[in-house]
């Protein structure tokens, strides 16, 4: 007889289940950014998580693999679909769709979830949240410094310290230069340039020479095919990203490309320093970004300290966000010429570094639990349980069939701060007993063990029903 086969309990790789306080942290800290965004001026957006394909930027449908880097389903109509890769493409689709009715330039922020058919590995995840602002329509070099500055000033928000974080700026003009100059002309090979110097930072020097030329084979087999160039070619593009000053890379390489985007450099570079982050804010070659639309200014923000991974080694961070210039995104969908810049956030990533550093916090999430004593007083427990919503305390009745030992069990598992007692006693008497919990307790009183707890003074107190709310407060 054959088994049935169970089911297994695991999200796919790549995702995650959130639930109360690590829930909580997150929520805590969209609430902090969006704060920020607001505070700077922009307003915010909403779109689909579901885009036709062919509008995701870099990833169109091609014949062999529609959905190639993404999500995606084919409809009935042979049309494909699939979800956001990132929230620069949806913007674009809707600016173009809505031009005529916005502002110009028009300043938005969108934070919501974006999905990627990438390779998971620690930290990095298939589905995660992006913060985003954008200005749509201006060509002044002084956005991009605005983006430069909202993301410094953000990352301050949200808890780091200016030592923990650093935020390195380039122009992709200054490697498309190079680029023109080495005579790289195949646009597929372009773009395996750009990823191989994108991923400086995980592969190293040696890594990227590889990419650069016969391809790269990680640890676990999986190989990456090379751009194939010249051993010289591979060793000047080396050179460009260790290069420490954008005068020596104006001498270095005589290419109006080069030139242009040395010269916008110094713009952004003026415009940082009205701001007081200008000192987190330094001129690095390396910066590539990965997505394909970026012509301009580029910007990347990197944490200065090690964090530990899932095997509890201590690892270089990377990245937690980053933007640029992109001009030519919005006119893929409508014949206007709107300059673009912005900036995006990987919130999961900044909440996990803010997590190891204890730079987040949340209040107690869980409610007061209310025990059922006795069920002929049923209409009492609910009489209290109003009182403490009424008051927007976050409180709920035991709804299960078991004892007050089980109860308690189950108030100890939700975390709750608090349990209320009340049987016969207690209602005759007007009198509302409420036991603390230990996980509510201050640190020295969490070194008690389970029974010296117990005998411990102020675990439990029984005050007049008048005071309720006032001795509850005292606990959340």
């Amino acid at each position: 007889m054959n088994k049935e086969k169970k089911l297994s309990a695991n999200p796919p790789s790549g995702f995650v289940d959130r639930y109360g306080n690590e829930l909580a942290l997150k929520e805590n800290l969209i609430a902090k950014i969006e704060k920020n965004f607001l505070k700077f001026g922009f307003s915010k957006l909403e779109t689909p998580s579901f885009e036709i394909s062919e509008n995701i930027g870099k990833f169109l449908p091609d014949e062999d693999r529609p959905s190639s880097g993404v999500f995606g389903f084919q409809e009935e109509n042979d049309s494909w679909i699939s979800l956001r890769y990132d929230l620069t493409a949806p913007l674009a689709r809707y600016v173009s769709q809505n031009y005529l009715n916005i502002s110009n330039p028009f300043k938005r922020f969108q934070i919501g979830n974006v999905w990627r058919n990438e390779k998971p590995g620690p930290g990095r995840f298939r589905e995660f949240t992006q913060a985003d602002c954008d200005i749509i329509g201006s060509n002044n070099l002084l956005a991009d410094a605005e983006m430069c500055n909202l993301l410094a000033d953000t990352l301050n928000f949200c808890g780091l310290e200016k030592n923990q974080y650093q935020i390195k700026l380039s122009n992709r003009k200054l490697i498309q230069g190079l680029i023109e100059n080495l005579k790289i002309s195949e646009s597929k090979q372009q773009l395996t340039v750009l990823r191989a110097i994108d991923k400086l930072d995980r592969v190293g020097t040696d890594g990227v020479k590889q990419l650069l030329t016969i391809g790269r084979e990680d640890k676990s087999g999986d190989k990456t095919v090379g751009a194939n160039l010249s051993d010289y070619q591979a060793e000047e593009i080396v050179s460009f990203i260790n290069m420490k000053s954008l005068d020596e890379i104006k001498s270095a390489i005589p290419n109006k490309l080069v030139e242009d985007g040395v010269d916008e450099l110094n713009k952004v570079l003026d415009g940082i320093n009205y701001s007081s982050n200008f000192d987190q804010i330094i001129f690095s070659p390396e910066v590539i970004r990965g997505l394909e639309y970026y012509d301009g200014p580029i910007f990347e923000a990197n944490l200065t300290f090690k964090v530990k991974n899932q095997k509890n080694q201590e690892v270089e961070f990377g990245s937690v966000g980053g933007g640029g210039r992109y001009n030519s995104l919005v006119s893929r969908f409508k014949k206007v010429d709107l300059s673009a810049t912005g900036v995006s956030i990987g919130l999961d990533r900044l909440l996990y570094a803010l997590v190891q550093l204890n730079k987040i916090e949340v209040k107690n999430y869980s409610p007061i639990i209310i025990c059922v004593l006795d069920k002929k007083y049923l209409s009492n427990y609910y009489e209290l349980l109003s009182q403490l919503r009424n008051q927007n305390i976050r409180s709920e009745i035991y709804l299960g069939d078991s004892g007050l030992k089980s109860q308690l069990k189950y108030a100890d598992k939700r975390s709750a701060p608090a349990v209320i007692l009340c049987g016969e006693d207690e209602f005759k008497n007007n009198k509302i007993t409420i036991k603390k919990l230990n996980s509510n307790l201050n640190e020295t009183s969490k070194n008690l063990s389970r029974e010296e707890w117990k005998k411990s003074e102020n675990t439990q107190i029984t005050c007049d029903k008048e005071n309720l709310i006032d001795e509850i407060k005292k606990l959340i």
